[in-house]
C-alpha cells in the first residue's frame, strides 16, 4: 500500500531517567479490548501489497488468512510477557457526603477531547482459538496488537493461567422493554473486529511513512477506538509522539503537523485524501484513509489522551452496564445535534464523563472513583512507559445497585434535567461527585464545566454560547419527560434508523 511498508525501524532514543530502556518501546501501540495474561500471539504481518490478506482483514473475515503456528511472544532480551496476581473482588460502597473541600486545579499544557485505552482485564472470553496477548513492553513497533471485541460486554474475571479456557460472560439482564432496546442498540452499534482492524492497518502503515521524517516517533491509535466506548461509525484518533518532552502546541506541534500534511499531500496522495491542518488549541491534521474509508484526526504529543484511555477503559469494563449506557447516550446526543464540539455543543469525551459521573453519584453508586481508590495506578505524573501496566490489577466493581439499564437511562436524563446545578457545580469523576466550580479564569462564565480527570481543564469549554447551552438543557428535559412517561427508547431516539445508520 504505502511506499515504505517494509522499512520500519526501531525508535532509537532513550528516556533521561533510564537510559537502558527505550521510552517508546515500553509503550504499547494500542491496547486491544480483550487481552490474555502471559499468552501466545499470532503475529500476522500486515502487508498492504498482499491484496488477499488486506481484503480478509478489512472485512473482518480472518478465516481466509493462512494458518500461522502460534509462537511464544518474546521481547528483545528473549523474556516472555509479564504476569500479575489477581486481586479479590470488593463490594460497592456509598460515596462520601458532599462537602466543600479544597480543590486545587492542576493545569498542564495538554488538552484533549479524546482518550485512549485502559488495561482492565487479565482474562477475557475469546471466540474459539483466536487468542492474543499484549506484552508489558514492546521492543519494536512491528508488533501488532489485534482486536477481538468483547461482544458479551461484561467484566471478565482476573486470572493468571497461561492458557485459560474461554469464560462466558453476560450482558446485563434486560426484562423490560426499554432495557432490551438499550441492549439491542448496543449490540448492533458497538465497534467490531473489522472496524478496528481497518484503523490499525492505517496506523501501522502511516507510522512507517512518518518515521521516514521523524525516525524516533511513534504513532498511537487513541480515543473511542480503544477506550471501550467505540461504535461502528467512530472515527479514528491518532497521537504522534515525537519525543518524551512536552511539545509547544502553538508552534512546534503546528510545524510538525505541517510536515505531516505535506507528506500526505505528496508522497501518500494516492492513499490519503483531504488532509487538512486545523489550527485549534490542540492542532490536528484531519484526513481520510481511502483504503479503509475511515476519517482520522492526528495530533502531536497530546499525551494526556494516553492516560485518559487507560482510565476510561477501566471504567468501561469494571461494570457491565456502563458501555451500553454510554453508547446509547452518545447516539442520542448525535441524533439531537448536541454532540459536536466544533459546533459549540458537547464532545463525545464530555458525554462519557457525564455518564460516568452520574453512575458515581447515585445513592448506591454503580461506579467508584478509580483515581481515589487506586491513586498509584492512575497518577497524572506516572511515567508514560508504565501507564499501560498499572490498571491490570483493578478488579471488577460489585455494586449493590440493581437498577436496570432502562431505569439508569431515565435517571441519567432526570439528573441533568432537574438535579445538577449547572451554574455552581462542576462534574468530576476524579472526586466521584459534583464539586464547586473553581475561581480560575478557565471556569468563569462557562455554561458547562466538566473536569478533565488528569490535567484539570474543562472538557466542555466548547459550549460557549447561551443559545447552545439552552438547547442542550432543553433536550435533557424533554428526553427525560418523554422517556419517563412512555418507557420506549423510540420516543427520544429511533432505534431501527440508528442501527441502520451505524
Amino acid at each position: 500500500m504505502f511506499p515504505n511498508s517494509s522499512n520500519l525501524g526501531r525508535p532509537p532514543f532513550l528516556p533521561k531517567h533510564q537510559q537502558h530502556n527505550n521510552f517508546f518501546s515500553e509503550l504499547p501501540l494500542n491496547i486491544p479490548p480483550t487481552l490474555l495474561s502471559h499468552q501466545q500471539i499470532v503475529d500476522a504481518r500486515f502487508n498492504f501489497q498482499n491484496a488477499a490478506l488486506s481484503r480478509a482483514l478489512l472485512s473482518g473475515n480472518l478465516s481466509t488468512i493462512p494458518a500461522v503456528s502460534p509462537q511464544p511472544l518474546t521481547y528483545g532480551n528473549g523474556s516472555s510477557g509479564p504476569t500479575s496476581a489477581a486481586p479479590t473482588l470488593f463490594r460497592g460502597r456509598k460515596r462520601l457526603s458532599e462537602q466543600n473541600v479544597p480543590y486545587d486545579v492542576k493545569r498542564q499544557r495538554f488538552h484533549s477531547p479524546h482518550c485512549e485505552s485502559t488495561l482492565v482485564n487479565q482474562t477475557v472470553p475469546l471466540p474459539e482459538e483466536r487468542r492474543y496477548s499484549f506484552p508489558g513492553s514492546i521492543p519494536s513497533p512491528l508488533f501488532h496488537a489485534h482486536y477481538i471485541p468483547d461482544l458479551t460486554g461484561c467484566v471478565p474475571p482476573l486470572r493468571d493461567a497461561p492458557f485459560p479456557d474461554p469464560i462466558e460472560t453476560t450482558l446485563p439482564v434486560a426484562k423490560d422493554k426499554l432495557s432490551q432496546q438499550v441492549l439491542e442498540l448496543f449490540q448492533a452499534c458497538q465497534q467490531q473486529t473489522c472496524d478496528l482492524n481497518k484503523k490499525e492497518l492505517c496506523r501501522t502503515e502511516l507510522q512507517k511513512e512518518i518515521q521516514q521524517i521523524f525516525p524516533q516517533s511513534r504513532l498511537f491509535l487513541v480515543g473511542s477506538s480503544l477506550n471501550g466506548f467505540g461504535t461502528r461509525s467512530s472515527d479514528g484518533d491518532l497521537c504522534l509522539v515525537v519525543k518524551e518532552e512536552p511539545v509547544n502546541q502553538k508552534t512546534e506541534a503546528r510545524h510538525i503537523l505541517s510536515l505531516v500534511q505535506k507528506l500526505f499531500c505528496t508522497k501518500l496522495s494516492n492513499y490519503i485524501e483531504r488532509p487538512q491542518l486545523i489550527r485549534a488549541k490542540v492542532p490536528i491534521v484531519k484526513f481520510r484513509d481511502k483504503v479503509s474509508c475511515v476519517e482520522f484526526d492526528l495530533n502531536v504529543n497530546n499525551v494526556v489522551g494516553i492516560r485518559n484511555t487507560f482510565l476510561l477503559r477501566t471504567y468501561a469494563y469494571i461494570e457491565n452496564r456502563v458501555r451500553p449506557l454510554v453508547l446509547v447516550v452518545k447516539k442520542w446526543a448525535s441524533f439531537h445535534d448536541i454532540n459536536d464540539a466544533s459546533r459549540g455543543t458537547l464532545s463525545s469525551y464530555s458525554l462519557v464523563l457525564m455518564v460516568l459521573h452520574y453512575l458515581q453519584t447515585l445513592p448506591e453508586p454503580i461506579l467508584p472513583s478509580l483515581q481515589k481508590n487506586y491513586p498509584e495506578s492512575f497518577s497524572p505524573t506516572m511515567q508514560l512507559h508504565l501507564v499501560h501496566q498499572a490498571p491490570r490489577t483493578i478488579p471488577p466493581y460489585l455494586s449493590k445497585n440493581g437498577s436496570t439499564l432502562g431505569d439508569l437511562l431515565v435517571g441519567f436524563f432526570k439528573y441533568y434535567a432537574t438535579e445538577f446545578d449547572w451554574s455552581h457545580q462542576m462534574i468530576s469523576i476524579r472526586e466521584a461527585r459534583a464539586i464547586p466550580r473553581p475561581d480560575g479564569i478557565e471556569w468563569r462564565n462557562k455554561f458547562i464545566c466538566v473536569e478533565e480527570p488528569f490535567d484539570g481543564t474543562n472538557t466542555a469549554r466548547a459550549v460557549h454560547e447561551k443559545q447552545k447551552f439552552d438547547i442542550i438543557k432543553d433536550e435533557f428535559l424533554k428526553s427525560w419527560q418523554r422517556l419517563r412517561d412512555k418507557r420506549d427508547l423510540n420516543c427520544i431516539l429511533p432505534v431501527r434508523a440508528t442501527i441502520q445508520k451505524r
